[in-house]
């Protein structure tokens, strides 16, 4: 069993921050172009959010445990690369900190036999000093059974919660870093890919998607955490998504688009506004900046292929692409 792990003085800061939104709102007004190509050698990132601090994008890495940056004329810097992160998956930015999910699918540098679809844990790190200010594990909530970190949502008073890939639970992390399980529940449970994508509605609840069935689940933090189904759509493949008013932005079709999803009463149904197919290619998730979506072009479909031969993957060209 994996412990969790704090810095007292860091958490104290951490605690104190965490309570806002992530950055976007506050992002540079200058214009960013269409799309944005660069090369990271190996990098497969899964995550992608955006930093006004930084002035960057902020990606993550399945296959070598760190975070890196890409600048809207296309370059890319590492940032950092904690040894705790094993495969970097779902990334957020808020107040000065860098939220990741860390998890382990076999394919990292830094992959054992001991965390391999073992490993789910939220890491928080601090932008300015580059360092790791909190460790939290979910693992543990549920053992003996796989698992996936995959993707966070915040909610204004800085609680995170987390979605799990290979067993059916979202997680609950307070600001104080305490863990807990938001919900278990069968109807996310799948023998390939379950729960994905997550966004937190200001009305008071939370949107997940199912890769491996399409649905959207709404999940009601002011009801019991009552779980319902939202009708009306399918989206086959769901993957990461942004929640813009009462449109979800989701990446659809195995990353070959980005699906523009409305609801009009409450996310009880929505429906679809329209597919954004021109200049995706193995996407896997977006973020907001300026009033756009820009989605990460990841090759997510290699990383698939290469199940237990990682050298496989020697991909360096990826890029990110704004939904038109």
């Amino acid at each position: 069993m994996k412990r969790t792990w704090y810095s007292t003085a860091l958490l104290v800061t951490a605690i104190s921050g965490l309570t806002a939104c992530e950055d976007h709102p506050a992002s540079p007004n200058a214009g960013f172009p269409e799309r944005i190509e660069f090369v990271a050698p190996r990098q497969y990132p899964e995550g992608i959010a955006y930093s006004a601090q930084l002035n960057r994008f902020v990606i993550t890495s399945l296959t070598q445990g760190k975070l890196g940056t890409v600048d809207v004329n296309g370059k890319y810097e590492d940032l950092i690369a904690p040894p705790e992160l094993i495969s970097g998956v779902g990334v957020k930015v808020a107040d000065g900190r860098i939220l990741v999910c860390n998890s382990d699918n076999g394919v990292s540098t830094k992959s054992s036999p001991q965390t391999a679809t073992k490993t789910a844990e939220l890491l928080v790190i601090n932008i300015g000093s580059r360092q790791l200010e909190r460790r939290v594990d979910l693992d543990n909530l549920l053992p003996n059974v796989n698992h996936f970190a995959n993707d966070l949502a915040i909610a204004p008073d800085g609680t995170v919660y987390v979605t799990d890939s290979f067993a059916p639970v979202v997680y609950r992390v307070t600001r104080d870093g305490q863990a807990s399980i938001l919900v278990n529940d069968s109807r996310f449970a799948s023998t390939s890919f379950g729960l994905n994508g997550i966004v937190y509605h200001p009305n008071g609840y939370l949107i997940v998607v199912k890769t491996s069935e399409g649905k959207l689940f709404k999940i009601d933090l002011q009801n019991n955490n009552a779980i319902s189904e939202v009708s009306g759509v399918t989206l086959q493949g769901g993957d990461g998504m942004t929640l813009v008013g009462n449109d979800l932005y989701i990446v659809t079709g195995s990353g070959s688009q980005v699906s523009q999803v409305r609801s009009t009463n409450n996310w009880q149904s929505a429906s679809l506004v329209k597919n954004d197919t021109q200049g995706y290619f193995q996407a896997t998730t977006n973020t907001p900046v300026n009033g756009r979506i820009y989605t990460l072009n990841a090759r997510i479909g290699e990383i698939q292929q290469a199940m237990g031969n990682p050298a496989l993957l020697q991909s360096n060209n990826y890029s990110i692409q704004a939904f038109k």
